[in-house]
């Protein structure tokens, strides 16, 4: 199996569906790896995720740094740096960036992360 490799320095970020910045590091469209992605997201101080869920992908939030509040089903609470938080598919979700820097996020997606996956509950 041939090593695959890539370098967050590299990559193209875009914008999700759920108005999230991400530099996708891991995904089986264009690095070859099968079942998951993995992805590096950011959003702006002050800034929201919108609320939405994901019909088959389990989701799992590493805070790399910053600070939020998270909705999370019908939960909300603060997270931050060396938080780990798992989201089960179907499950609501949204976070608003609290702190004065970016808010840094690891999300892996297993199956990987899809835009047909999900479904926002509310417009832009």
């Amino acid at each position: 199996m041939p090593i695959m490799k890539t370098s967050r320095g590299s990559i193209e970020p875009y914008v999700t569906k759920d108005g999230s910045t991400i530099f996708e590091l891991m995904h089986p469209d264009r690095h070859g790896c099968r079942n998951q992605s993995l992805a590096e997201a950011v959003v702006a101080p002050g800034a929201a995720t919108m609320t939405h869920h994901h019909h088959s992908s389990e989701e799992i939030y590493h805070v790399l740094s910053g600070q939020a509040r998270m909705r999370l089903g019908s939960e909300e609470f603060e997270i931050g740096t060396g938080d780990t938080i798992c989201i089960a598919p179907g499950t609501l979700h949204s976070l608003t960036n609290t702190g004065r820097a970016e808010l840094r996020i690891l999300c892996m997606c297993t199956p990987a992360y899809s835009h047909a996956d999900t479904e926002l509950l509310e417009e832009r």
